[in-house]
């Protein structure tokens, strides 16, 4: 009888190798056909529109290094009836800018970005500003609010966006500056730890990178969802992480945390410098691993830092820990609770240079080199933050 059950029951490695199989012929024949889509749309790329009024914006028409930067003079734009135009005083820089300037990962080519040259011309995700002018329909704002949040072109004297969508009142103890860092940063931080890491009282979380863009947020954050909190940093931002609240820090520089004793109930990683076998030998058996980011501006390769992601998601299934990266929503509840909290002074923006708009390729450079404790903030306004 156990003879018969092994031979009509395929071994479980078998039953694997057959699902990553099929898992593999499956995204190669989606990669197929997006290309051929990229293909046939890759020459498209949005107008970039001139005329009067006009304000300085900056665009680019080419993939590249930051040098394919430009400030042109570009039109004004006018806010239809649900918008509002927001004169912008800050912006702040992500890594998502450095991988749309060079158009990586390639696989980024057959999506959003455009396959020949960028679909978008434009920059930014990150503002603050002031209401500038309302649509007839727009209650929520009126002409002199400050405001921060999310829309595509932020690298620019103006913007027009939704009243109703990613976009909230600036907490009045913050500076331009530093509610423009928040956005992006801020709220993968908050959705990374709350929504995918299910984050709870007493529980041992690790923040790998703490002391960049979105872990000094993250170290905040996981604190006060009260989780006894580690990070991971180098040698020269272990004073700040400790002063963010983290109970305990680990200098990767000196220490492999993946190679230690401890293991933790959640893994916040915005580095992707472990192997996924690392990361799982530092996670409890139920634990959760949450990718954010990974990989520099050079990553090669055709999926480059969403290498890791896929291999995770393959693994899953197989496993009881979790493991998976996820796409950020900027929407307007979760700003408006950062607000909240930066207006009580339970979260603190985390500020490392300042750059002025014609230097914001620069400001790229430095991002890039991967050193910068905090957010890099772009002043386009009057405001210099004082």
């Amino acid at each position: 009888m156990t003879q018969r059950s092994s031979e009509t029951s395929p071994p479980r490695k078998g039953r694997i190798r057959r699902v990553l199989r099929r898992v593999f012929y499956a995204i190669i024949i989606l990669i197929a056909a997006l290309a051929l889509y990229a293909w046939v749309t890759g020459a498209r790329q949005e107008a970039i529109e001139t005329g009067e009024p006009h304000m300085k914006a900056v665009v680019y028409t080419e993939y590249g290094s930051p040098d394919v930067l430009q400030i042109r003079d570009i039109k004004k734009p006018v806010p239809n009836d649900d918008e509002i135009l927001v004169k912008v005083q800050a912006a702040s820089v992500n890594p998502l800018d450095w991988h749309f300037i060079r158009g990586t990962p390639f696989i980024g080519r057959l999506g959003l970005m455009g396959l020949r040259k960028p679909k978008v011309p434009r920059l930014g995700v990150d503002y603050a500003g002031t209401v500038e002018a309302v649509g007839k329909n727009v209650r929520l704002f009126k002409p002199g609010d400050e405001v921060f949040g999310g829309k595509t072109g932020a690298f620019a004297e103006y913007l027009c966006t939704r009243a109703d969508r990613a976009v909230t009142v600036k907490p009045a103890n913050m500076t331009f500056q530093q509610a423009a860092s928040v956005p992006i940063a801020g709220v993968t931080a908050l959705q990374g730890l709350r929504d995918k890491g299910h984050v709870q009282p007493g529980q041992k979380v690790l923040i790998n990178g703490a002391s960049g863009g979105v872990g000094t947020f993250a170290v905040q954050l996981a604190k006060l969802f009260g989780g006894e909190v580690t990070g991971v940093c180098s040698t020269r931002n272990l004073e700040l992480v400790r002063s963010l609240g983290a109970e305990h820090v680990i200098d990767y520089t000196k220490e492999d945390f993946t190679k230690g004793k401890e293991r933790y109930d959640v893994i916040l990683d915005n580095v992707g410098n472990q192997p996924l076998s690392g990361f799982r030998r530092a996670l409890n058996s139920n634990g959760i691993l949450v990718m954010i980011g990974g990989g520099g501006p050079n990553d090669g390769g055709l999926i480059g830092p969403m290498g890791r992601p896929v291999k995770a998601l393959l693994m899953s299934p197989f496993t009881s820990q979790k493991m998976g990266m996820f796409m950020t929503e900027l929407t307007k509840g979760d700003l408006t609770a950062l607000g909240d909290l930066m207006q009580t002074g339970k979260v603190t923006p985390v500020i490392d240079r300042t750059y002025p708009l014609r230097e914001i390729p620069d400001a790229i450079r430095y991002l890039e080199e991967g050193h910068a404790r905090g957010k890099v903030v772009i002043n386009v306004g009057d405001s210099d933050g004082t």
